[in-house]
């Protein structure tokens, strides 16, 4: 269900309208527009019939959501979300150009890294402290230490961070330190942890799954947003196919389909997406021309010893090229690049 208020409706009777859904035991939403709110409603009807609330001043219509997702909907809002992480905008008219280490190992690799993030005019940037690892003898990453080195680099270069929460106990530090809290595609149905990135206020980065539908993602971003965390940001990462000329699919017809029906910011991951860094710039062109917020990419400035997944990352050159190179896409469909932050005098 979803309450529509006038144009000009006051603050009073918006929040005379959301005290009396939360009266009815339901929970509501108020998700302001460009020309109006809406208010959405979640939760288990009872007897009390929400469609008396067309009765209240400032009330334009009360419509039922066709979706069982509803406040990642169109139908919530029209228009499209912009998601701010740290003072750098996701969504709107400008795209960005994420970058850094799949693991961050040290300080002196993080910050070598990110000097050349923000040389090349990337505007975030995202490093693992908590890796989740097909082998248990993998490098698991450096935790709250690597945390700590996380919100060093952040103060030095002015470069807001992005990194993954793999557990309800590593949130609790990811929303400490970071700026955004990534959920990782093994992740994307952990309910649980879903639902305390929900309770967090800090933007989410949701991955999408290794096998999941449209729906499915969408409705994991309901369970984060159902808690009153409006600030998700979804991520097409590659899905399991039979290919194996490539790590993962990685399916950009998403993008549109996500933008048909959802307000919400896309970022892809072509190093994730593809597993081969040869293929990254390609597809992080391709992701821009498709219509994605931005890119979010694998750098290091020696792959070939990194700890984790050295394969598919790009050095700091290269990444300087993708930059320029997302830009220029960018400007060709109607769109530019996000400046980066600038350190304040």
């Amino acid at each position: 269900m979803l309450v529509v208020m006038e144009a000009g409706a006051r603050p009073d009777q918006i929040e005379a309208v959301v005290r009396h859904i939360e009266r009815m035991g339901l929970k509501a939403h108020a998700i302001p527009g460009a020309n109006r709110t809406a208010i959405g409603i979640t939760g288990k009807p009872g007897t009390a019939d929400p469609e008396v609330l067309e009765n209240y001043p400032g009330v334009k219509e009360v419509i039922r959501v066709s979706h069982a997702y509803k406040l990642v909907s169109r139908e919530a809002r029209p228009d499209d979300s912009i998601i701010n992480v740290g003072g750098v905008d996701v969504g709107g008219n400008g795209i960005i150009v994420v970058g850094g280490p799949c693991a961050v190992e040290s300080l002196d690799q993080a910050r070598a890294i990110a000097e050349g993030i923000k040389n090349a005019g990337g505007q975030l940037f995202r490093g693992g402290a908590y890796k989740p690892r097909t082998s248990p003898y993998s490098f698991q990453g450096l935790g709250e230490e690597g945390l700590e080195i996380l919100a060093r680099v952040r103060e030095e270069f002015d470069l807001p961070i992005v990194t993954e929460a793999i557990d309800n106990e590593a949130l609790l530090l990811v929303d400490k330190y970071a700026d955004c809290i990534q959920i990782g595609a093994r992740n994307m149905q952990n309910f649980s942890l879903l639902k305390m990135a929900g309770r967090a206020r800090k933007p989410v980065l949701l991955k999408r799954g290794m096998s999941a539908t449209l729906e499915e993602l969408l409705l994991s971003a309901e369970y984060i947003m159902a808690e009153g965390n409006y600030n998700v940001i979804l991520c097409e990462r590659g899905v399991r196919t039979f290919a194996d000329h490539t790590r993962n699919t990685l399916d950009l017809s998403i993008i549109p389909a996500i933008k048909r029906i959802s307000h919400l910011p896309v970022l892809v991951d072509p190093s994730h997406g593809t597993g081969k860094r040869n293929k990254v710039a390609p597809m992080s062109r391709a992701s821009i021309a498709a219509g994605a917020d931005g890119v979010l990419i694998e750098v290091h400035h020696k792959p070939e010893e990194a700890l984790s997944d050295g394969p598919q990352a790009i050095l700091p050159d290269a990444f300087a090229q993708i930059v320029r190179e997302c830009d220029a896409i960018a400007r060709v469909v109607g769109r530019s690049l996000q400046p980066a932050l600038t350190a304040s005098v």
